[in-house]
């Protein structure tokens, strides 16, 4: 248990000068002080520390005669919880400390008889499962109110304990304490407490407060009251106010709850007390401007009198989250760098994405790894061909795979979410998922992919045929039956506020990984700086592309290869111009062309007898051909630079697309200059031969055009070796961008695409701290990093850096970028908003420990 410094005192009464701090006495003593201060009609109250809630938790009681001399001595209390921060919670209120037969007698002459019996029997209910710990069930008898009730459960509590119940306040409150105490350090409470962040040693403080009774004559009741709806965050008086009652009873009353303003379905507090209602609504806007901060008031009304008995901050979505820090700094509340600040990066993916209304039912089928967030709702698809006829037919379809490859890329855009039994965070699934900014759930290991019957088959036996509506819900990882509703993304205008004064303060660039111009118009949207990697082999999947790829695997020269591509050129020199157009002289990475052949050519024997009817030739030499380009580890045999440096038609056809592209482009006014990267580099006598060989094609396109150009070129990081030999490497670029997704995968000896299946165990058991396909590994991947940074600075102070692997949407992985000298990040351009609000946050934090430094 975390303890304090000595002067702490064990027990204060909350006064504006008392030594109180949420570090030592709780968030809710610290508000409850602040609320005193603006002089707001607080009930008196006294706080007990952490050390002091320790030591009761020991079986030491404080003085409880000095706690109890701070109230009347006819004054009912309450006992609530204070742990540090509101959102670790804490055990439950207890109510009307104090209540016994001769405070009943005197109620009942002063409240009434039911008022009376209400507030005992509260009590007594209350001290008996929470305190006595006994069985709720045990009252069931008892009946629910009125004084026959209170007798019932005094005698069954005395059957269940044998004794009475005790009558004297200090005992009673002796009791409370104890159990409060002792629960927080239950196993429950502490593992509760840890899922939402709490340290170990987390303390809990204890208030003490007179009761306001809340039934009685006259208007008497309790309530909430809050200035703004927690959806959305706009300005509406949101709350319930319960006649006769306790507590937080309205929030659970229904109907028999009023409405706070006037309201056609019903009867409001402001038609039953409107002076009251006005000077809530008055006491929500001084807490709103010296707390800083939007918060749901709990009050008490008593014969007209309004009380408040705590403030809280806000329960809230993301995207009222955003709305809510935005409208205190335009009021000048806070500062735009503390709205900033206020905005979990995470969060944001709420607001890009359709989400499940955290408010519907879920039927829950199966799990799987979270990779892609949002949700989307369709009807099961089993090949990319029926997801492309369904959205031909403007039905919402989800694909279901095993696991994806580059073939299923159109299947992928034209469904609305995708499902696979394999893969991890960094799985193909994943990747293009997160940047088209589709929902999809990898790993799907609960359930059974039956893929020759279409079927998908639950732990429990249930079958999902083709065409069956399920849901999606990439951020959570579960596959939902039928169609829960949905909550739209929200990117209006507060938003693009938050996101102007993050960028103002961020200190390194965010770039987006597009390989489409539907991909690179999000990442404009989005206001990346341009484009950090774009995947050129996804253009060549395309039906009428694909053919000519084969043509040219299948042409036995170089001059057959180079002629063959040549019908490609127009092709790959229309989507460059497009890209270069929709980032309007932003700059545009372009990696050429990287996977293995072999992917390219069918591996059935269906599809291999289509490919020898379509190019003239015999099944036997088709499939002979298939065989030969047939590897062990694909992925590490014959493909990036590899393939450049033995087939080099290939980046000769894309060098010229590229430089042919930006010509056209700047011709409209917008300079273009190209990035052209390398993939899979090594050695640099790789980097020697292909960049002799762009410089040639460029020198070509100069003299054919009659036109000057610049270029830049650069290689991709994605090998240990060339890590390690970047001061060998960097001298023939102009930039360096790690690809961290084949650099981890290669670092660990694991496929990104198999980890799924295990990583959850060994993240449990403690062998990674988290995947680290998913969270940048410092330690090992980190440290090749850092080598090719101070390396491949020393023979090339220049050179640009950056990473593009799916760790630059990542806000830890950010914080090591900056810290190591990159100079921008790549992600997905859905995760572009996340990556500049995370940079923007470092930045500040920075800032705000450099004044600090020098202050001191």
């Amino acid at each position: 248990m975390q303890k304090q410094p000595s002067e702490t005192p064990f027990a204060a009464l909350i006064t504006p000068n008392a030594p109180i701090a949420a570090q030592s006495h709780g968030g809710r003593a610290k508000c409850l002080q602040r609320l005193v201060r603006l002089d707001l009609p607080v009930p008196r109250t006294v706080a007990l520390s952490f050390d002091a809630v320790q030591s009761i938790a020991e079986g030491q009681m404080p003085d409880l005669a000095a706690v109890l001399g701070e109230f009347p001595e006819d004054a009912l209390l309450c006992v609530r919880p204070s742990s540090e921060d509101p959102d670790w919670g804490g055990p439950g209120a207890v109510l009307n400390v104090g209540m016994n037969d001769a405070r009943y007698v005197d109620l009942c002459d002063s409240l009434g008889a039911p008022a009376a019996a209400a507030l005992y029997l509260r009590f007594v209910q209350s001290y008996a499962v929470h305190v006595a710990r006994l069985d709720p069930d045990v009252f069931d008898e008892t009946g629910d109110d009125g004084p026959e009730a209170l007798s019932g459960i005094l005698q069954a509590y005395e059957a269940e304990t044998d004794e009475v119940f005790p009558q004297d306040r200090g005992e009673q409150l002796a009791a409370v304490l104890r159990s409060m105490a002792r629960a927080w350090d239950g196993t429950t409470a502490r593992l509760l407490r840890q899922a939402k962040g709490a340290p170990v040693d987390a303390g809990l403080g204890l208030v003490v407060q007179e009761m306001i009774p809340g039934l009685g004559q006259g208007e008497c009741g309790s309530g909430v009251l809050q200035l703004i709806n927690s959806q959305t965050g706009q300005p509406q008086i949101t709350g319930r106010y319960l006649s006769q009652s306790q507590g937080r009873d309205a929030l659970g009353a229904g109907a028999a709850a009023l409405y706070l303003e006037q309201d056609p379905r019903g009867t409001a507090l402001a038609d039953v007390a409107p002076e009251a209602f006005a000077e809530l609504k008055a006491h929500a806007a001084l807490m709103r401007q010296r707390l800083r901060e939007a918060m749901q008031v709990e009050f008490v009304i008593e014969n007209g009198r309004v009380h408040i008995l705590d403030g809280v901050r806000v329960a809230r979505s993301a995207r009222a989250a955003v709305r809510i820090a935005v409208a205190l700094a335009e009021d000048n509340i806070i500062s735009p760098q503390e709205a900033v600040m206020r905005i979990n990066p995470h969060a944001l993916n709420e607001l890009l994405h359709r989400q499940v209304d955290p408010e519907a039912d879920r039927e829950v089928i199966g799990t799987g790894i979270a990779a892609s967030p949002g949700a989307a709702t369709g009807r099961l698809v089993f090949t990319a061909a029926e997801a492309q006829a369904s959205a031909a037919r403007r039905e919402p379809c989800i694909l279901v795979r095993r696991e994806t490859s580059p073939e299923d890329i159109r299947g992928m855009h034209a469904a609305v979410a995708v499902l696979t039994e394999k893969g991890g965070m960094t799985s193909h699934a994943a990747v293009i998922g997160r940047g088209l900014g589709l929902p999809c759930i990898v790993g799907a290991s609960t359930l059974k992919f039956l893929s020759k019957e279409k079927q998908l088959v639950t732990a429990e036996g249930r079958v999902f045929k083709a065409g069956e509506i399920v849901t999606i819900d990439g951020s959570s990882g579960q596959v939902l039956a039928g169609q829960p509703a949905m909550l739209e993304a929200a990117l209006d205008d507060a938003f693009r506020t938050l996101m102007g004064w993050a960028d103002a303060e961020r200190d390194i660039g965010i770039r987006a990984n597009a390989d489409t111009p539907a991909d690179a118009q999000v990442a404009r949207n989005f206001d990346a700086q341009g484009i950090g990697l774009c995947r050129t082999e996804h253009m060549f999947f395309d039906p009428s592309r694909l053919i000519v790829m084969r043509e040219m695997i299948f042409a036995e020269t170089s001059s057959g290869r180079a002629a063959v591509l040549a019908r490609l050129l127009p092709m790959q020199r229309g989507d460059f111009c497009e890209l270069f157009r929709i980032m309007a002289g932003m700059p545009v990475c372009i990696r050429l062309f990287d996977p293995p052949l072999h992917e390219f050519l069918p591996a059935t024997k269906v599809g291999q007898r289509e490919l020898s009817e379509a190019l003239g030739i015999p099944v036997r030499d088709v499939t002979r051909r298939v065989e030969e380009m047939g590897e062990y580890n694909p992925m590490l045999g014959l493909r990036g630079v590899r393939l450049g440096v033995t087939v080099p038609e290939i980046y000769d056809m894309q060098a010229r697309a590229i430089f042919e592209a930006s010509l056209d482009v700047s011709e409209d006014g917008t300079p273009v200059v190209p990035e052209i990267m390398i993939p899979l580099v090594s050695a640099k006598r790789e980097v020697e031969l292909v960049k002799a060989r762009i410089d040639a094609v460029a020198a070509a396109v100069k003299s054919e055009r009659g036109i000057e150009f610049e270029y830049r070129l650069g290689v991709m990081v994605e090998t240990p070796r060339a890590a390690l030999r970047a001061d060998d490497i960097a001298p023939h670029t102009a930039f360096l961008s790690f690809g961290t997704n084949d650099l981890t995968q290669m670092t660990y000896g694991l496929s990104r695409d198999d980890a799924g299946r295990f990583m959850s165990d060994y993240v449990r058991q403690g062998v990674f701290p988290e995947d680290p396909f998913h969270v940048l590994d410092i330690e090992g991947v980190g440290e090749l990093l850092k080598l090719g940074v101070q390396r491949g600075r020393k023979t090339n102070p220049g050179v640009t850096l950056s990473i593009c692997g799916e760790h630059g949407g990542n806000p830890e992985s950010i914080a090591f970028c900056r810290d190591a000298g990159f100079d921008y990040v790549s992600c997905s351009p859905f995760r572009v908003p996340v990556a500049r609000l995370a940079a923007a946050q470092l930045a500040i934090a920075h800032n705000i420990g450099q004044a600090a430094a020098e202050v001191t």
